[in-house]
C-alpha cells in the first residue's frame, strides 16, 4: 500500500481553502471541506433558486442515493442498511428510542468513555427500572474484555461503545466486543463519530446492529450530515419515536414502517447538504481509508513525540502507544483548555477543548476538568505541528 504522497498532501490542501488561512488542529470537532464539496452544495441550492426547491429535488435525490451507496461501500454494509440523519446525536438517540420500552432490572454495558449525549438518552430506561453499568478498563484504559465476559448475564439488553473517545487517542477493542455480543445475543451500538474517514470501519467484522457518526468529521462531510447505520434483520425490533410519509407511507389502507434503515428517516431533508456529503465521501474512497490512517498515525506520532518534550504539558491519552487514533489530549500547567484554545486561535490554529460533559465518567474517574485536544488529519503538515509547539512553548 502506497501512502499519500507530499505532492498529493500539496494538492489536497490547495483544493483545501481553508488550509490557506487557518492551521486546523480540530479535524474531530470539525474538518475543512474542500472546495469541490463546497461547488456541490452550492450546485444544487443554485438549481433549487433558479427551478424552485421541489423542481430541482430530483438531481438532488439522484445524489442522496449516490451518497447512500458510497457511506454503504465505506463500511461494507448493504446499501438499503444506511439512513442519513441530521446528526450523529439525533441518529443514536432515534435508534436507542426504538428499544423500548425499558424494565426493571434491564441492564446497559458502556464503556467508560462513553459519549456523554449518548449516556443522556439511557436516562430514559434508567427512569424506567434499568440500570447503565460501565465496564471496567484495563491497563491501557481500554475496555477490559476479561471484565465484559465477567458482567454478562440474561439481564444485559446493550452493549454500547463509544470507540474512539472524544477525549484522547484511545481506540476501543470495538471487533472483540462485537463477538462477545453476538455470541450472546445482546444488542450492540457503536458511537463512530471519530472513526468515520479516519480508521477503517467494517460493520460485518464489528458485528454491531447499530452504528452511527457525524460526517463533519474526519470524512470533511458538511455540518447537518450524519450516517445510521441498522443491520439487516435488526432493524424489526426498533420502533422509531415518529414516523412520517418517508418513513412509513400508506397502501391506501395502512401505514407500513419500511423495512430498511429508511425508517428513521423523514420526507424532508437538505439535499444541498447530501450534495456535499456526496462529494466527500467520493473524496475519502478515491484515497482510501488505510492510507488515510497511515497518515494520520504518522503526524499524530510526530505530533505526540513533540509536545511530549514541552515544560508543563501533560499528555493525556490513554491507549497503547503506536496504536492511537489522531486525537491527542493535553494540558498546560497555568492555563484553562478553553483559555488556551482561545489564545491558540488568536495565532491561526484551531484546536478543541472538552470540559467533562463530553465523556463525563472517563474524566471524573481521571479527575479531569477539561482537556485541550489536538487533532491532526492527513491535511496537516509536520511544518504546522512545528508552528503549534512554537507557539506552545512561547
Amino acid at each position: 500500500m502506497s501512502s499519500i504522497s507530499e505532492e498529493q498532501v500539496r494538492s489536497l490542501r490547495t483544493a483545501t481553502p481553508g488550509c490557506a488561512r487557518v492551521i486546523h488542529f480540530n479535524h474531530s470537532g470539525g474538518s475543512l471541506p474542500s472546495q469541490t464539496t463546497l461547488d456541490a452544495i452550492i450546485g444544487q441550492l443554485q438549481r433549487e433558486a433558479l427551478s424552485g426547491p421541489m423542481e430541482a429535488a430530483a438531481q438532488g435525490e439522484a445524489l442522496q442515493e449516490s451518497a447512500r451507496h458510497r457511506a454503504a461501500q465505506l463500511i461494507n454494509a448493504a446499501t438499503a442498511s444506511v439512513a442519513f440523519i441530521s446528526s450523529g446525536s439525533a441518529a443514536w438517540g432515534m435508534a436507542f428510542a426504538g428499544l423500548a420500552p425499558w424494565c426493571a432490572g434491564d441492564r446497559i454495558l458502556v464503556g467508560r468513555q462513553e459519549w456523554g449525549g449518548n449516556l443522556a438518552c439511557m436516562a430514559q430506561a434508567v427512569a424506567a427500572g434499568a440500570s447503565v453499568e460501565v465496564i471496567p478498563c484495563d491497563a491501557s484504559g481500554a475496555v477490559s474484555m476479561d471484565a465484559l465476559e465477567a458482567m454478562i448475564d440474561e439481564r444485559v439488553r446493550l452493549i454500547s461503545l463509544t470507540w474512539l473517545p472524544a477525549n484522547g487517542g484511545l481506540i476501543n477493542p470495538a471487533a472483540a466486543i462485537g463477538a462477545v455480543a453476538r455470541r450472546h445475543g445482546i444488542a450492540y451500538f457503536i458511537d463512530a463519530g471519530q472513526a468515520l474517514g479516519q480508521i477503517e470501519v467494517d460493520v460485518q467484522a464489528l458485528s454491531c446492529d447499530v452504528l452511527k457518526g457525524a460526517c463533519r468529521k474526519y470524512l470533511r462531510g458538511p455540518r447537518g450530515t450524519a450516517l445510521l447505520y441498522i443491520r439487516e434483520g435488526f432493524i424489526e425490533r426498533l420502533q422509531p419515536p415518529f414516523l412520517d410519509v418517508l418513513s412509513a407511507p400508506q397502501n391506501g389502507e395502512h401505514f407500513h414502517p419500511r423495512a430498511d434503515a429508511r425508517r428513521f428517516e423523514t420526507s424532508e431533508v437538505s439535499l444541498a447538504l447530501m450534495a456535499g456529503l456526496d462529494n466527500a465521501l467520493g473524496e475519502a474512497l478515491h484515497l482510501g481509508i488505510p492510507r488515510i490512517r497511515q497518515r494520520i498515525a504518522h503526524l499524530a506520532a510526530v505530533a505526540r513525540e513533540q509536545l511530549a518534550q514541552i515544560d508543563g504539558l501533560t499528555l493525556h491519552d490513554l491507549g497503547e502507544p503506536g496504536q492511537q487514533s489522531g486525537l491527542i489530549a493535553l494540558n498546560l500547567q497555568g492555563w484553562d483548555a478553553n483559555a488556551l484554545k482561545e489564545h491558540l486561535a488568536g495565532h491561526g490554529i484551531n484546536i478543541g477543548a472538552n470540559g467533562v460533559a463530553y465523556t463525563p465518567l472517563d474524566m471524573q474517574a481521571r479527575g479531569l476538568a477539561s482537556i485541550a485536544r489536538v487533532s491532526v488529519s492527513y491535511l496537516n503538515t509536520e511544518e504546522e505541528i512545528a508552528e503549534l509547539v512554537r507557539v506552545l512553548r512561547s
